[in-house]
């Protein structure tokens, strides 16, 4: 039978093939003839952006446009087609969600699916068909100016996140573009370094949270990153891109580029991507505009190549904005404010509490000074790279207010000046770490003549940067010599610190009592907080990265690989990033890896596994009691770390396997039970080119944090 397809019929089609059509198959077929309708010209034109965040559809077949938009700290506000300048919409304004290494510090997928369904529903208020989020690249060295962006230093972690934070988008109708593929892990010369990484680095340490997002979370886009891996661009590389991406991992969406982050039409098209994308026209003069047009032409890209682009592009369309039943969407909800808030106030990292100051008794506080430029600085916008236009935005001062406001008078200090600019020049920005001795005499003033002071200093969106990274680990806008003042001005001074990634607090650490960690919080932030302080939340934020005692005991420092010469930069430390590097080599960390403080205590007995003896193929069950001995409730995250005994091979001291967090009432006892493969207890042969799961003793690791081992069970593997 031969079939008659009208453009009125293709558009049909796609509405309904959803509603009529469940199988993956039947779907292919309905693309596949809707592509013979096209014409060369008309499929060139949907690969490559037609607007800064657009790329084109056809018209005729009535296939509309993708639309994006940046996405990892929630929907940005709306543009002009053609430049970054604000369209001066007034029904754009969204929810500030927190920040990548803040939703990694809750420990918790409900949450990353929480943030992703947020995320979707106000893609879906604003007609964007794709969101360019999660990003979740490992946190290989503390400098990077986009670690607040990125989830941790764990590619265990980070998997688990991004698999429900894509999930959670994707529930919604929209496309998350997992991004940035891959090893993008510096933003210094990101657009030109070339990352020499080994293959077994990077299928331990660099992939695994993307190919749990393609095969696990479905993901249905993918952003190449800036840099080359292995001597070649990844928006051209044919390993990354067809090898590992679409035929190993089945991945069935589209790889689109980084913006501005092509440099070949040939090397390109034939080596994986589908779209390419940029900041600037004249459109048709791209890569993939009528450079690839001659190309295939000419024969050096083959229409088949072609058309399996398109053909990606079509599947997510049916997905998204042409799926069956797709959400109308909503915006700044009550709902995703809840969802905000849930995210920040199990978020926050105690990292300190000796004198027991906190949770703060309201009753019993009469005078509060508020200090810092942090306590009503707001983080939703800043910086180089994408921000939010917050609905609203409560900030420290404010949190405080309308928590103790009503029993204690609250003041507020400024303390430093943040006179930092991601625009400006090394010379422009020069003094910014200079202390200004007028406000801090202020604070100390102010401190003297308060019960409690609340010092919130840290980072902001200007300092901790798209584009560029910091160049020490130093506390900036001379904020130590602030902390020593007050500090000695009034002895029960809290240090709240916000910032998105690790810094020196080695002073800090020695000379203050109490210590809490905030992030680029979200709108809720203040609420947040000033409840962690009160005690209504107990904090149960685990830290998802070492802080090293000195920037030089990191790897990436240690082994002068960063940021790497003549634009090279040799990953020499292989599969030891993070802990993993900290604990094989014996250094100290002055913060470990999955470290946080709470309200009570909890012991853990009884670990146990279901059986001692196990091949690779066969599930570990493993067992283990755990007790709230405190007088409040609080949450636990229980992390399991596997090592394996006598390895042939050269293996991290430990290696998260699995965790798990949960709520345990006062005196309780939770019993809990987490499985791990065992085949996830394998190691990458490069030379075999597959994973190995090497017989004999492992020992798995209940802890508290990848320093604090509570107990340990040896099993074995045939």
């Amino acid at each position: 039978m031969k079939y008659i397809i009208t453009s009125a019929f293709v558009f049909f089609l796609f509405v309904n093939v959803f509603a009529q059509k469940k199988n993956e198959t039947d779907l292919q077929i309905k693309i596949n003839r809707i592509v013979k309708r096209m014409t060369l010209e008309e499929k060139i034109e949907m690969l490559h952006g037609n607007a800064l965040f657009s790329s084109a559809g056809v018209p005729r077949l009535r296939i509309p446009e993708l639309t994006c938009d940046d996405g990892p700290l929630g929907v940005r506000e709306e543009i002009k087609r053609f430049d970054w300048a604000s369209a001066n919409w007034t029904t754009d304004s969204a929810t500030f969600l927190p920040n990548g290494s803040a939703i990694a510090a809750t420990w918790n997928p409900v949450l990353a699916n929480k943030y992703g369904v947020v995320i979707g529903e106000e893609a879906n208020a604003r007609k964007k068909n794709i969101m360019l989020a999660p990003a979740f690249n490992i946190c290989r060295m503390p400098l990077c100016g986009r670690t607040y962006e990125y989830y941790s230093e764990d590619p265990y972690l980070n998997s688990q996140l991004a698999i429900q934070s894509v999930k959670g988008i994707q529930s919604q109708h929209v496309a998350a573009c997992i991004k940035h593929f891959a090893a993008n892990n510096q933003e210094l010369n990101r657009d030109s370094v070339n990352t020499i990484v080994d293959e077994r680095a990077l299928r331990e340490i660099y992939l695994p949270a993307f190919k749990a997002a393609v095969q696990q979370g479905d993901a249905y886009a993918v952003m190449s990153a800036y840099n080359k891996v292995n001597g070649y661009w990844c928006s051209e590389n044919d390993f990354l891109l067809n090898k590992v991406l679409k035929k190993e991992w089945g991945f069935k969406g589209v790889v689109m580029s980084d913006w501005s982050g092509v440099h070949h039409t040939v090397a390109a098209a034939n080596n994986g991507l589908d779209i390419e994308m940029g900041s600037s026209g004249p459109y048709d003069e791209w890569y993939f505009a009528k450079p690839l047009l001659a190309a295939v032409k000419s024969g050096q890209v083959s229409v088949k190549t072609i058309d399996d682009k398109v053909r990606r592009i079509l599947w997510l369309i049916c997905h998204t904005s042409m799926s069956a039943n797709h959400p109308e969407g909503s915006i700044a909800t009550p709902a995703h404010t809840k969802s905000a808030y849930d995210i920040a106030s199990e978020s926050i990292v105690l990292l300190k509490n000796d004198a027991n100051i906190l949770p703060l008794n309201a009753g019993k506080i009469k005078s509060i000074a508020v200090i810092g430029d942090n306590a009503t600085r707001t983080f939703a916008l800043g910086g180089y790279g994408a921000g939010v236009k917050a609905k609203h935005e409560v900030t420290a001062l404010e949190g405080i207010k309308s928590r103790f406001g009503n029993t204690a008078s609250i003041s507020f200090a400024r303390g430093y000046r943040a006179n930092y600019s991601a625009n400006n020049t090394d010379a422009q920005n020069s003094g910014y770490d200079q202390p200004d001795q007028n406000l801090i005499d202020q604070a100390v003033a102010l401190a003297k003549t308060t019960d409690i002071a609340i010092l919130c200093i840290g980072s902001n969106r200007e300092y901790e940067s798209e584009g560029h990274d910091r160049k020490n680990l130093e506390l900036p806008f001379g904020e130590q010599a602030l902390v020593n003042a007050v500090s000695a001005a009034n002895p029960n001074t809290i240090i709240v610190i916000m910032a998105g990634a690790p810094y020196d607090l080695n002073e800090i650490k020695k000379a203050n009592h109490t210590i809490v960690w905030s992030w680029f919080n979200g709108s809720e932030a203040g609420n947040a907080l000033a409840d962690v302080l009160k005690g209504v939340v107990n904090p149960s934020g685990r830290m998802p990265f070492t802080f090293p005692v000195s920037l030089k005991d990191s790897p990436a420092s240690a082994l002068n690989t960063y940021p790497g010469k003549e634009m090279t930069a040799d990953y020499k430390e292989g599969i030891l990033v993070g802990y993993r590097w900290y604990d094989t080599k014996n250094i100290n960390p002055l913060y470990c890896f999955g470290y946080g403080l709470s309200y009570t205590n909890f012991t853990y007995t009884d670990l146990a596994t279901d059986k001692k003896t196990y091949k690779p193929e066969d599930k570990i069950t493993v067992s283990l009691k755990v007790k709230n001995t405190g007088s409040v409730a609080g949450k636990e995250v229980v992390q399991l770390y596997i090592s394996k005994v006598n390895s042939s091979v050269l293996r991290p001291a430990k290696e998260l396997k699995a965790f798990k967090k949960m709520m345990i009432a006062p005196a309780k006892t939770a019993a809990v039970s987490i499985n791990i493969n065992a085949g996830d207890l394998a190691y990458f042969d490069s030379k075999l080119s597959k994973w190995v799961v090497e017989p004999g003793q492992y020992r798995i690791l209940a802890a508290s944090s990848s320093k604090d081992i509570r107990q340990t069970v040896t099993i074995n593997v045939k």
